[in-house]
């Protein structure tokens, strides 16, 4: 499983245009949150590499990076969840779930 990892706010600017060409997943996690380690699990055992053809996946330790956090909030104006899914296509956020909403089917049935 090969995710990109976002632990800078710069990064957001980049997600936006690299989303104009093919969609972008952002997976907010709480690495000390059992709820958020259980979501995380259920998508990437789901996950297939091939699935990164059709959206290009980010992780976010929000732990670690809460300032990137907060920027992807106020950016793309979905208020903070954890553990969260935001797609993202044409720089614009199109769809966001949260806890046990996050579901591998439901997300990429957006596509």
């Amino acid at each position: 499983m090969s995710w990109k990892t976002i632990n800078q706010i710069s990064q957001i600017q980049q997600i936006k245009e690299e989303s104009k060409l093919q969609p972008v997943l952002l997976y907010k996690h709480s690495t000390q949150c059992s709820l958020s380690q259980m979501a995380w699990d259920r998508l990437k055992r789901n996950w297939k590499d091939s699935d990164s053809q059709v959206v290009t996946p980010y992780y976010l330790d929000l732990l670690s990076y809460r300032e990137v956090s907060d920027a992807i909030e106020q950016e793309f104006g979905i208020q903070h969840e954890s553990p969260q899914v935001i797609l993202v296509k044409d720089g614009i956020a199109f769809y966001d779930t949260s806890h046990m909403a996050i579901n591998y089917q439901e997300i990429m049935g957006q596509f």
